[in-house]
């Protein structure tokens, strides 16, 4: 009889037959599962790191191809740039922050409410939105405008109202006063900086050498002089926001190092007969203790990859393997 290799030894290019990932999730249960993967939050005093700082996104991008499964990542919006070009069938983003869950629902509002990039950015920094821009705009184009847009309190409190209507009452999302207050609160930051606003804007700490700009990370060029964000072609976007629309972009409160948020994941995965081919790890290591790090380490170990799954961190990719083999190290 002939032997049936599990999908984790699939070829890259060979869709996993097997899997039991549903093609989209009713929002009940896209509740449900934020809330059974979750663990109780943590604090990261640095930054209320609404904005990447990692400016070799693009340059990462370039080294990923498509190939479906699932993506786990952290942070805030440079996991929908790796998404979009992984093209996932799914995608966890789990972080210490509840408040970064909260950012990714502010996302997952945005793009459903937005019919275009230029929209998505009119909408994100509380801008009314330039005349002339279209499909074919480039990221570049697109934020050169809205940089010379004015702020907008209208904009801004229209954009705030529609959000709380679809979290609340469309998906019956059942956010907490402190959680739609942190949501208004990252809408102000947003109006108030702009797309010049970047991962120092906000937080405890103050430095005189500061991060890239939004608009600095979505119109970013690889080595090679292609953009390669999220925001660098409407089929890009197009795919992320068909992802929000599915409910397929999962927010996950947990630590790194935790006892179950990641581990939860990859059981969720597992049971469904699907492989993580990618998962974003940015330089979380660095602000982990030596137990810490053995924990996170522990944790990477138990998730079922596929044989050629990706690990990304800020500096650059290499294969998940290379990075079970030095964990720690």
């Amino acid at each position: 009889m002939r032997r049936l290799l599990p999908c984790a030894l699939f070829l890259a290019a060979v869709a996993c037959r097997s899997s039991t990932l549903p093609t989209a999730m009713s929002d009940a249960e896209f509740w449900a599962l934020t809330e059974s993967l979750s663990e109780p939050a943590g604090a990261f005093a640095i930054s209320d790191n609404l904005v990447s700082n990692e400016p070799r996104v693009a340059e990462n991008v370039r080294w990923l191809q498509a190939r479906g499964g699932v993506y786990v990542g952290v942070g805030p919006e440079q996991n929908f740039s790796y998404i979009a070009k992984l093209r996932p069938a799914a995608a966890f983003v789990i972080d210490i922050r509840r408040e970064n869950r909260n950012l990714h629902l502010l996302y997952k509002a945005l793009f459903e409410m937005s019919d275009d990039r230029a929209g998505f950015v009119s909408l994100l920094f509380s801008r009314v939105r330039p005349a002339g821009l279209e499909a074919g705009s480039s990221a570049s184009e697109i934020f050169d405008r809205y940089a010379a847009a004015a702020p907008s309190a209208n904009v801004r409190d229209l954009t705030a109202s529609l959000v709380r209507e679809r979290l609340v009452k469309a998906h019956g999302f059942a956010l907490t006063a402190d959680d739609l207050a942190w949501i208004d609160r990252a809408l102000d930051a947003f109006l108030k900086d702009g797309p010049a606003i970047q991962f120092w804007s906000s937080g405890a700490v103050t430095t005189d050498v500061p991060g890239p700009s939004y608009r600095a990370l979505m119109s970013a060029r690889d080595l090679t002089g292609q953009t390669r964000s999220f925001l660098a072609d409407e089929a890009s976007f197009r795919f992320v926001k068909s992802l929000q629309a599915r409910n397929l972009i999962v927010p996950v409160v947990g630590d790194f190092a935790g006892p179950a948020a990641i581990r939860r994941v990859g059981d969720y995965v597992r049971a469904r007969g699907d492989v993580i081919r990618a998962f974003y790890g940015s330089n979380v290591g660095v602000y982990l203790t030596t137990r810490q790090t053995r924990a996170y380490c522990a944790n990477l170990s138990t998730l079922p990859v596929s044989d050629d799954a990706w690990f990304v961190e800020s500096d650059g990719v290499r294969s998940f393997a290379a990075k079970l083999r030095t964990c720690g190290t």
